[in-house]
């Protein structure tokens, strides 16, 4: 029982990592509506940024400040992308085109940081936040969460209480005719696209030590992020919250069985099809009857 305590608790970085992530394709999709694929491949480039200068012997935390910059700054080049030549296009081509992005994004690190060789990431925050249950709670873990729940707070009001959320949810409904009515499309699209970029280029860099350190790796981390929002349906900042928490968990747990641990990779993927199908239950009925 103790061991699987320990397993779930270890999944926690994990899975405030997810959580981050999740709240973030959610925060864009209601923003901005595009389902956005390449949110992990912009923080990996942040992330990676500060892996090159802590190799070549820079200070961690002026290293962990331009990685968290040129993250910032990647997601600002893809939200110009999106905002200047997509903005009109319809759900499915703005999803098809982060995935081509994704997939140059995914090329391109691969090239720049040598393949999939693991590099020297540095471990930002360790040690022992506090204890549960009488399991070591990391601070990683402690972070990611906390980091997941101040977002989700944050684009809750955001959204539902402030003048420009309101001209937001607007531009993701009504690009049009929030530009005619002076709302400053570009601008507060881009800006969102900064804000997703900045969070998630942090949220990888904590997690980063857990994982094998390659571009690949990191940026395909969106896909629990998509189930966690997919968990939420794209809609509640909480529910996905919540999502990604407990699959970092599940996670955490299937490696605790041998027979199960191997294929714990695949637990999004079981996830997303998961909720797909249940989504598509009342459908599935009314052509039953």
């Amino acid at each position: 029982m103790n061991e699987l305590l320990t397993s779930a608790v270890a999944g926690l970085t994990a899975g405030g990592t997810y959580a981050l992530l999740g709240v973030c394709a959610v925060f864009t999709y209601r923003l901005v509506a595009v389902v956005n694929f390449t949110g992990a491949a912009i923080g990996t480039a942040g992330t990676f940024v500060l892996i090159a200068l802590y190799e070549a012997g820079f200070p961690l935390w002026p290293s962990v400040l331009a990685g968290v910059v040129a993250g910032t700054i990647v997601g600002v080049l893809v939200g110009l992308v999106m905002t200047t030549w997509f903005s009109e296009a319809n759900a499915s081509t703005k999803a098809a085109v982060t995935v081509a992005l994704l997939v140059g994004m995914i090329a391109i690190g691969l090239r720049l940081t040598g393949g999939q060789h693991p590099h020297v990431m540095p471990d930002l925050f360790p040690g022992s936040a506090f204890r549960l249950a009488g399991v070591e709670v990391t601070i990683a873990s402690a972070l990611t969460i906390g980091l997941a729940v101040l977002f989700t707070v944050l684009a809750d009001r955001f959204l539902n209480a402030t003048r420009t959320g309101l001209h937001l949810r607007a531009l993701s409904e009504r690009p049009m005719a929030a530009e005619l009515l002076g709302v400053r499309v570009q601008l507060l699209s881009v800006l969102v696209w900064a804000v997703t970029g900045t969070f998630t280029t942090f949220a990888l860099m904590i997690i980063a030590p857990q994982r094998s350190p390659n571009f690949m790796t990191l940026s395909l981390l969106v896909v629990p992020a998509l189930a966690a929002a997919l968990v939420g349906l794209f809609r509640s900042f909480w529910i996905t919250l919540a999502g990604g928490i407990m699959l970092g968990v599940v996670e955490g747990l299937a490696s605790s069985f041998d027979g199960v641990s191997q294929y714990r990779g695949a637990i999004p993927f079981v996830v997303v099809v998961a909720v797909l199908l249940w989504s598509q239950r009342e459908a599935r009925w009314d052509d039953a009857r």
